[in-house]
């Protein structure tokens, strides 16, 4: 990664755990343009030709392989990038995505990520995105990412997303639609702090019988943050759905907690919880008790929390 600057790197490292050119296809964005870009004989990555973005196409029958397709930001602007990828039937594939910006000026810094999902008969898809921010420039570090994910036939999509300080405002939608027998798990965790905004959009349609999805989110707000999460799932046939989304909350923050599940047919089976409350006084006093300051407990209790 010779043309990467020490930020860049540091970026890298944070959305995608690259610590250097990662082996498979890849594609790195940087600051609206393609700064790098590898391809394997299954998995080919082709510009967009209508507007900004890329078409990742996994060939029928890859296995064990990976995709990682970081955006990353080092000055003051607006990137919008539209990515659509195809997996293949009885493919196996690991997807890692995710933007991290360094914003040292006065200028609002922001990227809007448009990913479009068709997993096709009986493929695997682990899809990872990550959001980092940092910098000592007083201008906003932004990101909206639109995921929309079709599931097919026997098919499973793992979704993992994260995002740990350093992001001003961000609004993540989410929209899944499982067909016959296919599977989702959703795990989401946040952290917010100081005045940052966040709020989260997933919205699950299960259209297919013997389809399934499970959904865990689980945040920490912190100082004068706030966080809204609506959490929709809708089963329109013999299904079954659970979301869970347990938050943490202190000092002066606000958290929203908006579950809503659907039955459209007497064959669904749905179930939600959510939970939102400080940190347990029990909790912090057996670990002071074990040595630690009520710093470091607190600490290790949010560590084991957002695990």
């Amino acid at each position: 990664m010779s043309s990467l600057t020490d930020i860049d790197k540091r970026l890298l490292k944070e959305v995608a755990d690259l610590h250097e050119i990662p082996q498979g296809a890849y594609n790195i964005r940087k600051n609206g343009e393609g700064l790098s870009r590898k391809t394997t004989d299954n998995i080919d990555i082709i510009t967009k030709t209508d507007k900004p973005g890329i078409d990742v196409i996994v060939k029928a029958g890859t296995k064990n392989e990976s995709v990682h397709i970081p955006v990353i930001l080092s000055q003051g602007m607006e990137d919008l990038v539209y990515n659509t990828f195809e997996i293949g039937e009885d493919a196996d594939v690991t997807i890692v995505a995710g933007c991290g910006i360094h914003n040292g000026t006065g200028e609002k810094a922001g990227h809007d990520g448009v990913h479009e999902f068709f997993l096709r008969r009986g493929s695997r898809m682990k899809y990872v995105e990550k959001h980092y921010g940092e910098g000592n420039g007083k201008g906003q570090r932004i990101l909206n990412p639109t995921t929309i994910i079709e599931v097919g036939e026997d098919a499973t999509a793992e979704i993992e997303m994260l995002q740990m300080k350093g992001v001003d405002f961000a609004k993540r939608d989410t929209i899944v639609r499982l067909h016959k027998n296919a599977r989702l798990i959703v795990t989401e965790r946040l952290l917010t702090y100081l005045k940052q905004e966040a709020v989260s959009i997933i919205t699950v349609e299960l259209l297919g019988e013997g389809s399934s999805a499970q959904v865990i989110s689980r945040s920490v707000a912190q100082n004068e943050s706030k966080q809204v999460f609506h959490l929709n799932m809708r089963g329109h046939c013999e299904c079954k759905g659970h979301i869970q989304c347990d938050s943490i909350i202190m000092h002066n923050a606000q958290v929203s907690a908006i579950p809503e599940i659907s039955a459209l047919d007497e064959g669904a089976e749905l179930i939600h919880e959510a939970a939102i409350g400080r940190i347990a006084s029990e909790q912090l006093m057996k670990l002071m008790s074990l040595g630690l300051t009520e710093s470091q407990a607190e600490e290790t209790i949010l560590q084991g929390f957002l695990k």
